[in-house]
């Protein structure tokens, strides 16, 4: 075992029984953090307002102030507050991530969600009562990657990436001692999770170590004959027709020209996933949290999804035989979703 274990870990450890399945969900600002809790929210995500986070847009995140009113309103009403240092510190910069992790610890958040490995030997070395999660940045997509984690860090829980099927987060989940949360809705990542190259090679800022895909100083949107057009760093990222929803612009899910192909989505068109239909097979299969992507996302749409899925939830928990999702869930998540579509992204494969 690693010097930097736990030292309550054990070789051989047993798996708990299944508890009932957490909602996690989304806090970009203080009112997000309070809309997620009064809608039924069992669990917060946040980050700081740095580098540290992997959502590190201008006006969102937490000082601390906003930290400090945010973990009282949750642990006063028996939710929990999570902490995303989710990112890849640089060489000359770790010292910001090191002070984040005791930050975090000092402010009495329940949990930290990290990535680096680096960063979690730092945190079972310094903060060892720190509970620790494994990012989806982490891109840890087997059990033998989630061992080695648990043996040498402790982890207590992992998100997986959205690119496993129904059938393989099974055997990921029966293989190991560590809870498994898996994203239920919101924007979808194409990349390999915390290693995406695309904005990086655009810009020169890797969004796996400056929190944000498309940078703001880098986003320009300029009035054409042809159309509103979106530009990061100076490419061309899409055109949009007079009237037409625009959203925020990210390389892969931009409209381009490839071969005889025109102004179409080369990578992957704007959509959430959605797996409200799913939900009985993500209980079954011992599915310990659900995460709702967005802390990039208003007040207004982490109060809609948490609602929605607070539903869903409470009905498959009661009855999971009978559980089936109502077209006006459907409906009030399309409303929010990117593009005003959905899909079940990896976890459908016709082809398997």
């Amino acid at each position: 075992m690693s010097a930097f274990a736990n030292p309550d870990i054990t070789q051989t450890p047993t798996k708990p029984p299944v508890a009932t399945i957490e909602l996690v969900c989304p806090a970009g600002s203080l009112p997000a953090l309070k809309a997620a809790v009064d809608h039924g929210a069992d669990c917060v995500y946040l980050g700081f307002r740095d580098a540290t986070n992997a959502r590190n847009f201008a006006g969102l995140n937490f000082d601390e102030a906003a930290i400090e009113a945010g973990i009282r309103y949750a642990h006063d009403r028996g939710r929990k507050v999570f902490v995303a240092l989710n990112t890849y510190p640089q060489a000359a910069k770790a010292e910001l991530w090191q002070r984040a992790v005791d930050r975090a610890a000092h402010s009495g958040v329940d949990a930290v969600i990290l990535a680096d490995p680096g960063m979690m030997a730092y945190a079972a070395r310094h903060q060892p009562q720190l509970r620790l999660h494994l990012s989806v940045q982490g891109s840890a997509t087997n059990y033998e990657a989630l061992d080695f984690y648990y043996q040498h860090f402790g982890i207590a829980r992992a998100v997986l990436p959205r690119v496993l099927s129904m059938l393989q987060v099974e055997q990921v989940i029966n293989k190991t001692p560590v809870e498994i949360e898996v994203f239920g809705f919101g924007s979808l990542c194409v990349m390999v999770e915390g290693r995406c190259a695309l904005s990086s090679y655009v810009t020169g800022e890797a969004p796996n170590t400056n929190g944000v895909c498309s940078p703001p100083k880098a986003v320009r949107w300029v009035e054409t004959p042809q159309g509103r057009e979106s530009r990061l760093n100076g490419v061309l990222i899409d055109r949009y027709a007079p009237g037409e929803n625009a959203g925020y612009p990210t390389l892969c899910k931009g409209r381009f020209d490839v071969e005889d192909e025109h102004n179409y989505y080369a990578i992957e068109e704007p959509t959430s996933l959605n797996t409200l239909s799913l939900l009985p097979d993500l209980m079954k299969i011992g599915v310990r949290a659900i995460k709702i992507e967005g802390r990039q996302r208003s007040p207004a749409y982490v109060a809609q999804v948490t609602k929605v899925w607070r539903a869903a939830i409470n009905s498959c928990r009661n009855n999971p035989q009978r559980y089936a999702a109502k077209p006006a869930w459907f409906s009030d998540l399309d409303k929010v979703a990117e593009g005003q579509q959905h899909t079940l992204g990896a976890y459908h494969r016709p082809w398997k």
